[in-house]
């Protein structure tokens, strides 16, 4: 599996390389569902304390009268006290940015649990260590915990608060790799494979993330092996553990077979059968343990020794090209904001140049200190090879965002990925003056895509068929241009009207009819509580409907084109013929009427 690689990540573009190795680097946190409860109480009390010390705090118009505007603003960032930061919006809890958690006070001296429905009954899904000392254990009934420890704090379960924890964290560790993968329900794979070295090895990168997550209030565990399911079986037992290539074996076999994950019911089958670790599984033939257990649990045994490879699926497709720019300090201003993403944007391009191609869909993150990530992405219609139409898309980006980039406490990352390229090919650009206009016109409408959105631009393109609502097909402008150019729509008879209306209505709208004759067409109507007398008629226009579309209307439709006195001019049908409505409804019935355009 060839994978991007990067020399150097700091502004440097990922080159690919093969035959290499993987590297996956397993994280388990145990304690998620009780460790994500006591970030948002902690986060809770905090604000509440804060909110406190801000009104009772002098505004900022009396501290600058004091000590002058450049000291007030140091004021005005340390409200919460001496040395201390305030919250800013990712600490809030229904937010999935991971900020860094601060543990109040006597946090720890109440035993915590989470309780979860199993068997019909509430047991201990997760819980803390004070509830561990006292001792309390995953899998106890609730009955049973509070008859050992009264004063425990039971909290219900959350698995879709908790789905949304783990996802933030997987969003928290794409500044390390661009390929992280989750492992539900508390676990995250990451493919280090070739990147450890821009973090200094494989043991410092593994400690560094794992600080960061233990900073923010997580209980972490982590190991790194060649196959995601070894470095899983460890993070279960031991905690740091570094696996060579091919001592994947050795360092398994010491360990229970419950580590594996497999289901409790081969677990139950291997403990009777005598089989209590992995190495007196891993001693039997392979034949044996598929006859009795399935080739699955084969499969899982073989991944965890390291016989059999075990790619992992990435959250999200790999870009074609990444750039990023890491900062020593956070920075927080916008021109060093707008200039880092430049200086990417002119990499960027000078590395795809190299192979002659062009970004198609752009991908800018930001990645603040509290842990939250922000991610703005740009679509082009033509691929685009200069660095300043990818900063002026970006520019209109940021202008025309809803919620602002919010830096908080600054940025210590900004990546630039190109997710989608095209070959460019080269067009005769002096004498035909149709490719610059095709260039302005497609310019024009990134800009306008990057402000409002690419869904809202569009090109209506002409439908095979001949049913009236789908004749045309409104597609976005940014994919769609060269084929709006090229489209061919039928010719209009000079001198003649028009014979579909200038505006068709989405849904037609039902309207009370008066003919003269059954077959007729209309001599009176009336729409919107308006009445229409009607002093000229066109038609009728005989439509069938597609009757080999699956769950399609089979009445016939019977078009006509009329003006009223005032001379307004409609186009309305009834829907099916007498013979059809009365066999359909199995009685005599008049047919239905309908509004479905106006002509100008």
């Amino acid at each position: 599996m060839a994978l991007p690689a990067a020399g150097s990540w700091n502004g440097n573009v990922m080159s690919a390389f093969s035959e290499v190795r993987r590297r996956i680097l397993s994280l388990w946190l145990p304690r998620l569902p009780i460790d994500r409860i006591k970030r948002k109480l902690s986060s809770d009390v905090r604000a509440k304390q804060i909110s406190c010390e801000v009104f009772s705090y002098p505004s900022l118009h009396e501290r600058q009268r004091v000590v002058g505007r450049e000291d007030a603003n140091a004021m005005s960032v340390r409200v919460g006290g001496e040395g201390e930061q305030p919250p800013t919006l990712a600490s809030a809890p229904l937010r999935p940015s991971l900020p860094t958690a601060s543990r109040g006070e006597g946090s720890n001296l109440e035993p915590s649990i989470v309780v979860a429905k199993q068997d019909n009954m509430l047991r201990i899904a997760a819980l803390d260590d004070a509830a561990a000392h006292v001792g309390l254990a995953v899998g106890l009934p609730l009955a049973n915990a509070r008859a050992i420890c009264p004063d425990v704090q039971v909290h219900d379960a959350d698995e879709a608060a908790d789905a949304g924890t783990l996802n933030a964290i997987a969003c928290w560790c794409d500044r390390f790799t661009p390929l992280v993968a989750l492992d539900p329900p508390h676990g995250l794979f990451l493919d280090i494979t070739g990147c450890a070295h821009l973090f200094g090895g494989e043991a410092a990168m593994m400690n560094l993330v794992c600080r960061g997550l233990t900073a923010q209030g997580f209980t972490i565990s982590g190991a790194i092996a060649a196959t995601g399911v070894c470095a899983r079986t460890l993070t279960r037992h031991a905690h740091g553990r570094i696996v060579r290539d091919g001592e994947e074996a050795a360092a398994i076999r010491l360990l229970p077979v419950s580590a594996l994950g497999a289901d409790m019911t081969v677990v139950t089958g291997l403990r009777r059968a005598g089989l209590k670790t992995i190495g007196d599984v891993a001693a039997r033939e392979r034949h044996e343990i598929t006859a009795r257990f399935g080739a699955p649990f084969t499969a899982l045994l073989e991944q965890a020794l390291g016989e059999r490879d075990a790619p992992i699926s990435p959250r999200k497709p790999l870009p074609d090209y990444i750039v990023e720019k890491r900062f020593a300090e956070p920075v927080m201003t916008e021109t060093v904001i707008s200039a880092t993403l430049s200086g990417l944007a002119g990499t960027l391009v000078a590395a795809m140049a190299k192979q002659g191609k062009g970004a198609r869909r752009l991908e800018a993150g930001f990645f603040r200190t509290d842990g939250a990530v922000r991610t703005l992405m740009v679509d082009t219609g033509q691929a685009v090879t200069r660095s300043e139409v990818i900063d002026r898309l970006f520019r209109e980006r940021l202008e025309a965002l809803n919620d602002p980039l919010d830096p908080g406490f600054g940025f210590d990352l900004i990546r630039l990925a190109a997710s989608r390229t095209e070959i460019v090919v080269q067009q005769q650009r002096d004498l035909d003056a149709n490719v610059h206009d095709n260039d302005e016109l497609a310019a024009l409408i990134d800009r306008v895509a990057s402000r409002i959105g690419g869904k809202r631009v569009v090109v209506h393109l002409p439908q095979d068929t001949h049913i009236p609502e789908r004749a045309v097909w409104s597609a976005p402008a940014q994919h769609h241009l060269v084929a709006a150019a090229q489209a061919v729509w039928p010719a209009r008879v000079v001198g003649e009207p028009p014979l579909r209306p200038l505006r068709l209505f989405e849904r037609p709208e039902q309207i009370k009819v008066i003919a003269e004759v059954p077959d007729g067409p209309p001599a009176r109507f009336v729409w919107r509580r308006a009445t229409h007398a009607v002093v000229r008629t066109e038609g009728p226009e005989r439509v069938a409907m597609e009757w080999w579309r699956a769950g399609a209307a089979t009445l016939t439709r019977d078009y006509f084109r009329v003006e009223d006195e005032e001379g307004l001019r409609f186009w309305l049908y009834r829907d099916g013929l007498f013979e059809e409505v009365e066999q359909q409804e199995n009685k005599p019935v008049l047919p239905n009427w309908f509004m479905h355009g106006l002509f100008a």
